[in-house]
């Protein structure tokens, strides 16, 4: 006897033979034990899974003169003739070379002939190749067929069936199989056959099956021939490292070796595409990935250092390769692009790219530059001697004789209004405090221990000022700090009267500031000149000096109205509510003005260096 392939040797015969088909199996079987065979069926499903055998089967169940629950006998003369292709009852046409319609003319003008066995049953292969005017020549006959007459269409692509067909056929679809089951079966093969087959090449050959049993048993016979198998997936491993690793010299070198062997570009990229979904379904769904035990580690292992992000890109830019893929003059360099933009994101400005770079860098952690310039320990400020700026400066009953004299508070006697000056004098909180500088020397170099006038005002606004008590932070929302020397954080608050409210709460302000910056930052407290001029606070041991006391040049602050309000005096809306307990010093309250301005008036000291004409 001639030799055999042995996936034509090892074709199984009967219904129990058939592997990984068992949905299908149990109900031809028992159709056929039961006398309830339809007239048509329509077998679908990948190459290598057996829709031809499992008809050819059927077609001898059908036939067999010792049928014994529903499994032919494979001896009498029908079975035998079947097997042997020389049976009349059986016949196999080629739908993919007989596709036109006279062909299928031919078949329904024979399917009425009679036959030696029991039933005629005509095996259909790839179906969906037929042409639209050959299918409907074929539906009469398929609706209504002889009764002695079955039909088994068979193909790999049900989706271009059309659907009239398929709405008078039973559709059995057939499945790859897995990879344990595969594994079994091929070492059964080579047990039978006496092949001497190792375990890599085992799991070598499943690989190459991929769920398919004749390719499988192909590939089987390849290996035991003494030809070796090339181990293609070996490339797509090493490739896939190289993603892991970044490694765009590793990827390019594994894609080059595979171009020189004669590796078609879309193929390999296809393979890729097939083995990152592995690594994905790795990670996500492990119980259905279809890899012998070997491969489904490595894939496992693959899967987690990858990552399920970086994973899904790949497949999005191999995908978008492929595509691009069919009209490509050198498809190498398509491969080649694609690769590099995976293993070097920074050479990829997509979204997906520029979120990996962003999760590379939250995975690094901070910069070393940035960890080697953060300060290790800040130094424990020394404690702070009592200050006098915690307690209300006692004002004196006259000022020192080397100071000059406070000017006049202007009264309004007219409609015009009386700008005030637009110097403003520091109040000095403590007896040994020195006078303030100019609010331009302050901002201009502040020392390296306190704050800049910039993050004072930023953690004021933000932080501190928001967690002190109601009714301090109703007296301190009205200030700002302007300015920063070396020893103190300045200030700045609308009138005296304000101020001394102030001074007389900073025990409850200057802690919170202290606390936010880590260090000691002396608050002093300053009175705005542009709602009024107050006089320096000095105390007699004080260093006086017969020159003017320096003043701080007004910042940015609004400028507000100096007209009195019509009505009776109430406290100005910038000083804030305060605690009901306390206590109200009545003599630096400001006395309203006794004679109420007419509307003309209103309007006149509205307006600075306004005349009025006409009163009427």
């Amino acid at each position: 006897m001639s030799y055999q392939s042995l996936y034509r040797r090892y074709r199984p015969r009967r219904f129990g033979e058939i592997k990984a088909q068992t949905h299908v199996v149990n109900a031809l079987r028992n159709a056929v034990a039961e006398g309830r065979v339809g007239q048509a069926f329509l077998f679908s499903g990948p190459r290598g899974t057996g829709k031809t055998t499992t008809a050819r089967v059927l077609a001898k169940a059908l036939n067999c003169t010792n049928l014994q629950d529903g499994e032919p006998c494979c001896e009498c003369d029908s079975c035998v003739s079947v097997e042997a292709g020389t049976s009349f009852d059986v016949h196999e046409l080629d739908a993919a070379s007989n596709n036109g319609v006279d062909e299928i003319r031919d078949l329904v003008a024979s399917a009425a002939l009679g036959t030696p066995g029991r039933s005629k049953v005509y095996v259909l292969d790839e179906v969906h190749m037929l042409s639209k005017a050959a299918s409907n020549a074929l539906l009469k006959t398929l609706e209504e067929p002889p009764s002695h007459v079955r039909f088994v269409l068979a193909t790999t692509d049900p989706q271009k069936v059309l659907p009239t067909i398929r709405s008078r056929c039973q559709h059995y679809e057939f499945h790859l199989f897995g990879a344990t089951d595969l594994a079994e079966h091929v070492r059964w093969v080579i047990g039978d056959a006496g092949l001497d087959i190792d375990d890599a090449t085992i799991e070598s050959v499943v690989r190459h099956g991929a769920g398919s049993a004749r390719d499988a048993l192909s590939a089987l016979e390849l290996a035991a021939a003494g030809g070796g198998l090339d181990d293609d997936d070996s490339l797509v491993v090493t490739i896939v490292e190289s993603l892991i690793e970044s490694d765009a010299a590793g990827a390019l070198t594994a894609l080059a070796k595979a171009m020189s062997v004669g590796r078609d570009p879309r193929t390999l990229a296809e393979e890729m595409v097939a083995s990152l979904r592995d690594r994905l379904l790795s990670v996500l769904a492990p119980e259905v990935v279809q890899l012998p035990d070997l491969a489904k580690a490595s894939a496992a292992d693959q899967g987690k250092r990858l990552g399920a992000a970086r994973t899904v890109r790949a497949m999005e830019v191999l995908g978008a390769t492929l595509i691009e893929l069919r009209h490509a003059p050198d498809p190498r360099v398509l491969l080649d692009v694609a690769l590099v933009r995976l293993t070097r994101p920074e050479t990829d400005t997509s979204n997906s790219a520029l979120l990996e770079r962003i999760e590379r860098l939250e995975r690094a952690g901070p910069p070393v530059a940035a960890a080697a310039a953060a300060p290790q320990s800040v130094p424990a400020a020394p404690p702070a001697p009592p200050r006098a700026i915690h307690q209300p400066a006692p004002k004196p009953t006259q000022p020192p004789a080397t100071s000059p004299p406070a000017p006049p508070m202007p009264k309004p006697s007219s409609p015009t209004v009386n700008t005030p000056p637009t110097t403003t004098v520091p109040i000095v909180a403590g007896p040994t405090q020195p006078p303030a500088a100019p609010v331009s020397s302050l901002v201009a170099a502040p020392s390296g221990d306190m704050p800049s006038l910039a993050q004072l005002g930023q953690a004021w606004g933000d932080v501190i000022l928001k967690s002190l008590r109601p009714a301090v932070k109703a007296l301190f929302g009205a200030g700002k700090f302007v300015g920063v020397d070396d020893t103190h954080a300045i200030y700045a608050l609308p009138n005296q009267t304000h101020a001394d409210r102030c001074m007389a709460r900073l025990s409850d302000v200057q802690p919170a500031v202290d606390q936010h910056f880590g260090r000691s930052v002396p608050m002093r407290l300053i009175a705005d000149g542009s709602v009024a001029i107050f006089p320096v606070v000095q105390s007699a041991s004080a260093p006086t000096s017969s020159a003017t006391t320096p003043s701080v040049p007004r910042q940015s602050a609004p400028v507000r109205s100096a007209a009195p309000a019509p009505t009776a005096a109430k406290a100005p809306p910038e000083t804030g509510p305060f605690d009901d307990d306390e206590e109200i010093d009545l003599a630096a309250l400001t006395p309203a003005h006794d004679v109420a301005m007419s509307s003309v008036e209103s309007l006149a000291a509205a307006f600075d260096g306004a005349v009025i004409i006409d009163g009427n």
